[in-house]
This record gives C-alpha cells, sequence and structure tokens, in this order.
C-alpha cells in the first residue's frame, strides 16, 4: 500500500479527508503511524482561513493539519540513531535549524527558521507522517497514545508555565478559559497540590471543570468573578492562567491576584488594554508569556504525568476516525466538545 488518508481545509470552514502517497522518509527523518493526533483551538484558524502560524504554505489550503500527534515509527531514513521502528512516540510541534541558540537550549519554536507541523508542514490529521528524528519524544510503556497526543499542546504547555510560576500546595490558582487548554490547566494545577479556581462563562465547562478536581467554579458571566475570587482566598489569588485570550478575562487574572501575585497569559491574543498602575505596578505582580515548552522538558512532563497518575484522559470527551473529521471540527468549532482526538 503507498496510499494514505489524511484532512485538508479547503476554506471557508470546509473539511476533505483527501488520498495522499505516504511519504518516504530522507535523511534524519522517520516515518510515523499515527495512533492518536488531538485537535487544538488554534487549528481552528486553519479551519476559518486565517492560520495564526505558519507562512504562506499555511493559507494554501492545502496542508494536514495537526501538531499533537503520537504514534509508532515504522521506518527510519538514514543517519537516524536515537529511534527505531517500534518506537512510540510524541512528536514535538517546532521542526527548526538546529544550530541556533534557542534550538539548542530546546526552545525549537523560537528559532527564526521554525516551521510548524500542521500548519507550514503536514501533521498528524493523517494515517502517516515524516518528521525529524530529534521531533521524535519517546513515551513511558504506561502512556497510551491518547494520553501521549493530549500531553504535548495541551499538558506540556500548561505544565511549563506552572513550573515557571512556582506552583505548589502553598497556592490557590485562578484558570480563566475552560477549554482544553484551561482544562489541562486544571489537571496540572491539581497534581502539583495547588487550590483551583476555574472560570468560565458556559456551565458545562464549568461542570467539567470539576470533574477534572476544580475546588471552586466561577461563572464570570453571572457572577463578578474577580469579587467571587477575593470572597474565597481574602486577599486574591496567589496565582492566575488566563487561557482564554479574551481581554475581560486577561485583565480579571491581573485583577483577581494578590499583591506579589503571578499571572500567565496563555490564550492568543493580539490587543489587551491595561491599566499599569494599578493593576501591575504597585501590586508588584509578576506577569509571564507562556508557549508550548522546550524539547527537553518532555520526560519531566511525561513523567509528571505517569508518577502523579494525571487522568489526561479525562480531557478528551470525544475520539472520532479520520472519516468522520468534518464532524469532530463542527462540533469542536461550537465548542461542545472537550478535547477530540482521532484515533486509528
Amino acid at each position: 500500500m503507498d496510499k494514505m488518508f489524511g484532512v485538508v481545509f479547503p476554506g471557508d470552514k470546509k473539511v476533505e479527508v483527501r488520498e495522499f502517497p505516504i511519504p518516504k522518509p530522507k535523511d534524519g527523518e522517520v516515518l510515523v503511524k499515527i495512533k492518536a493526533s488531538a485537535i487544538c483551538r488554534s487549528d481552528m484558524s486553519l479551519y476559518y482561513g486565517n492560520p495564526v502560524v505558519g507562512g504562506e504554505i499555511a493559507k494554501s489550503g492545502s496542508i494536514i493539519p495537526g501538531h499533537e500527534p503520537a504514534g509508532e515509527i515504522v521506518e527510519v531514513g538514514k543517519g537516524v540513531t536515537n529511534v527505531k521502528p517500534g518506537d512510540r512516540v510524541a512528536i514535538y510541534l517546532a521542526v527548526s535549524c538546529g544550530e541556533c541558540l534557542y534550538c539548542k537550549s530546546g526552545y525549537k519554536m523560537m528559532c527564526k527558521q521554525f516551521k510548524c507541523i500542521g500548519f507550514d508542514l503536514h501533521g498528524g490529521d493523517a494515517e502517516y507522517m515524516v518528521v525529524p528524528a530529534e521531533n521524535c519524544m519517546k513515551i513511558p510503556d504506561e502512556m497510551s497514545y491518547i494520553t501521549a497526543a493530549v500531553s504535548t499542546d495541551a499538558i506540556g504547555t500548561l505544565y511549563h508555565a506552572q513550573k515557571r510560576m512556582g506552583i505548589s500546595g502553598r497556592d490557590i490558582v485562578a484558570i480563566y478559559g475552560i477549554g482544553p487548554m484551561g482544562a489541562a490547566g486544571i489537571l496540572v494545577a491539581k497534581g502539583l497540590g495547588a487550590t483551583v479556581i476555574a472560570v468560565d462563562t458556559i456551565d458545562k465547562r464549568l461542570d467539567w471543570a470539576k470533574e477534572l478536581g476544580a475546588d471552586y467554579v466561577i461563572n464570570s458571566q453571572s457572577t463578578d468573578a474577580v469579587q467571587e475570587i477575593l470572597k474565597i482566598t481574602g486577599d486574591g489569588a496567589d496565582a492566575a492562567i488566563d487561557c482564554s485570550g479574551n481581554p475581560n478575562a486577561e485583565n480579571n487574572a491581573l485583577n483577581c491576584v494578590r499583591p506579589h501575585g503571578r499571572v500567565a497569559f496563555i490564550g492568543e491574543n493580539s490587543k489587551t488594554t491595561i491599566d499599569p498602575s494599578n493593576q501591575f505596578i504597585r501590586k508588584q505582580i509578576s506577569l509571564i508569556g507562556s508557549w508550548y515548552f522546550p524539547i527537553w522538558e518532555y520526560e519531566e512532563i511525561a513523567n509528571f504525568i505517569i508518577r502523579k497518575k494525571i487522568p489526561a484522559e479525562k480531557l478528551v470527551t470525544h475520539t472520532f476516525k479520520l472519516k468522520d473529521a468534518e464532524t469532530a471540527f463542527g462540533l469542536f468549532d461550537n465548542k461542545e466538545t472537550g478535547k477530540v482526538v482521532f484515533v486509528e
């Protein structure tokens, strides 16, 4: 068999499953049989025709999406020594030069030559994909392929952010936006021992937050979330994470933390207005932006999931076969799901 199926977005929210030749790995590359590939909210920018990442080819409608895949290596190209056929791997999304400061420090997505799988290069919403061998992250034997897929962008991003913030059992953490990223944030924060306040405008998502372990939930459409957090905490949350990218939520994240609190912005957004003096400077807040994780940290992330028994598969509310991609993306677009994963 030399053909495979893969998803493409030809434009105007259209989804097609097309036939492609199975790619051959070149020197330094591997061919991966995809076992699980998760949908991310940033994929929807391709679905709408306005990609948030990538160059001109991302706008062509011909790229296979999927930057959160996991699978089994079935073939290796010349010069590959770090992995072999039969290895179970998750795939790092950034393909880069390998030589610059950022590549050598593991932050491949900050390389000036960075290309993103699923945007610039064919991604994991297909039966097979080719990637550089150095992008393959071995997964523990105890880890399922579904967990491996959501361990990358979802859990990995939130783990890296909360590690940078120093989240621990001493902290009360407010998480804004309980889509898949915010939901992953709950699992990570609980794994680190924190008390979690989940904030969203959709009751169904807040019910999901409770199931994932949130200690408190607040509907910010019907309640003043900042005042409610002050009631719960007395002086404000120790930390807040915005996963929504909504300007109101970003402002609330700044407002709800105590003096010397920590805030992370993870949700994508092009413009927000804040009051630096009152929200930031006089409270002496630490504010970070956080995006993905350095590749060397994946082993730590995977071990955290296994050691802390993080129920990662609870993030996944729906699984689909590739042939049902149109339905999968439609439901995800309408916010009727949590994490959605294509499975073999």
